[in-house]
């Protein structure tokens, strides 16, 4: 384990927004992630799926790390989300986030020329932004976003890179976090899915960038303290009621549905970013139940 760059559970924050004039909301961003990780979370990443990085600009991305920053305890890890379409703006984004004080950036495939995308161009943009990061890079498999699936053979290529250090799998397929498991000893493996964080301690990841820690934290936060402490069949009972609320919330309504729940929790979700579309009442009432249930 001791090579390995990090262990421990990560919620990716929701960015919020203004409801009046649709800017990024610093004092609300930053309260949120007090609150986090007063519940024991090990970390954030900012300008990740579930922060709606498709719809901010680079200005944004940069300011939401440097506001970050400075609320953030030392020995609790900041990670920035740097993928992009060109290598040339990834490298830009990944260099700013370090500016900023990311302590490691995490990197999706391009995907609009998806088609044309091979095991060699994507070698290729990971090593070239790796060279380029100050910080660690994570590679992201988001195969529902991206329609890119990063196979575990391609990992295993990159894995000589000494600044690629480890992935984010996203995919929700418990073999494909199996088999990248077992493809990469020597880096840190997390889980992207709510659904699969018992699971993945079990096969020896590291933890996990969970979504449904953005309004369960302290849940997701106990799954690991109590598997790492041996309890199984405590991490696995909490694992059982954290399942529901995580498909029925992030499965389902995405970015819109976890910042409803963040405001059923108290903390500040608000609205997503046209052309996203807000919660129907009923999606609401029904987000609301599941969560102070």
């Amino acid at each position: 384990m001791s090579g390995r760059l990090f262990a421990g559970v990560l919620a990716p924050v929701t960015t919020p927004f203004d409801a009046a004039t649709g800017d990024v909301a610093p004092e609300q961003l930053r309260h949120n992630v007090v609150h986090l990780l007063e519940a024991g979370l090990d970390g954030v990443v900012v300008v990740g799926s579930t922060g709606e990085s498709a719809m901010l600009d680079p200005e944004e991305q940069r300011r939401l790390v440097g506001w970050v920053r400075p609320v953030l305890p030392d020995g609790r890890w900041l990670v920035a989300g740097t993928g992009a379409e060109s290598t040339r703006q990834a490298v830009a984004l990944s260099r700013a986030a370090a500016a900023e004080g990311a302590d490691a950036v995490l990197v999706r495939p391009p995907s609009y020329f998806a088609h044309a995308t091979s095991p060699a161009t994507l070698t290729d943009y990971y090593r070239t932004v790796a060279d380029a990061s100050p910080v660690p890079v994570l590679v992201y498999n988001i195969p529902k976003y991206t329609h890119v699936a990063l196979a575990a053979g391609l990992l295993q290529q990159l894995a000589t890179h000494p600044n690629i250090r480890g992935v984010k799998d996203s995919s929700g397929d418990v073999k494909n976090l199996a088999a990248y498991r077992d493809a990469l000893p020597q880096w840190t493996v997390l889980a992207g899915s709510g659904s699969l964080l018992f699971a993945g301690l079990e096969l020896g990841c590291d933890g996990g960038v969970l979504a449904v820690a953005c309004y369960a934290a302290r849940r997701c936060a106990d799954i690991f303290a109590a598997f790492r402490a041996g309890d199984r069949a405590r991490a696995g009972a909490l694992q059982e009621r954290l399942g529901p609320i995580d498909k029925e919330i992030v499965g389902k309504l995405g970015p819109a549905g976890v910042k409803a729940a963040m405001d059923a929790v108290g903390l500040y979700g608000g609205p997503v970013r046209a052309p996203l579309a807000p919660l129907a009442p009923a999606d609401r009432e029904r987000v609301a139940q599941l969560v102070c249930a």
